[in-house]
């Protein structure tokens, strides 16, 4: 294979409002709690719902847009990529998440939202220099500092 893709792309809502920090570094994160459901009707005719939940990171410019703009329910379109990391509990034991890191969010309206047109969201590069932090490709110089949250 002479190459690969790590991309997402999700369409869902969000189950809590965004949850804003900003690490040592003077750098914002939002994490967002996004739900996507799938309903089908199964073998006895019966409509089922299967929700699944996302964690979402947006960074710089996208949390602040994500901090002003989005609450619980509020319906967004995202693109990024999934990253997995470890960490160690509380009792030494290593845990492991899978999240999104998105480089790209769009707002959809919806859910206490009258507006009837869709409002793009995109974070410009970052003019701060990344200091011994290695960088992501262009949208967003991801800095692990101080994670999980």
């Amino acid at each position: 294979m002479a190459g690969s893709v790590n991309k997402v792309i999700i369409v869902g809502n969000l189950g809590t409002d965004p949850e804003v920090r900003t690490l040592t570094s003077g750098t914002k994160v939002a994490r967002l709690n996004i739900a996507t459901s799938e309903t089908y009707n199964n073998r006895e005719g019966q409509k089922v719902t299967n929700t699944e939940w996302h964690k979402v990171n947006l960074w710089r410019g996208l949390a602040d847009i994500a901090e002003k703009y989005l609450t619980k329910g509020s319906s967004v379109y995202v693109e990024g990529k999934l990253r997995t990391r470890s960490y160690d509990d509380k009792d030494g034991i290593t845990r492991y998440v899978t999240e999104i890191e998105g480089d790209n969010m769009t707002m959809l309206g919806g859910r206490g939202d009258s507006s009837p047109a869709p409002a793009q969201a995109a974070a410009p590069a970052s003019s701060q220099p990344s200091s011994s932090q290695p960088a992501t490709p262009p949208a967003a110089d991801v800095q692990d500092d101080d994670l999980p949250f």
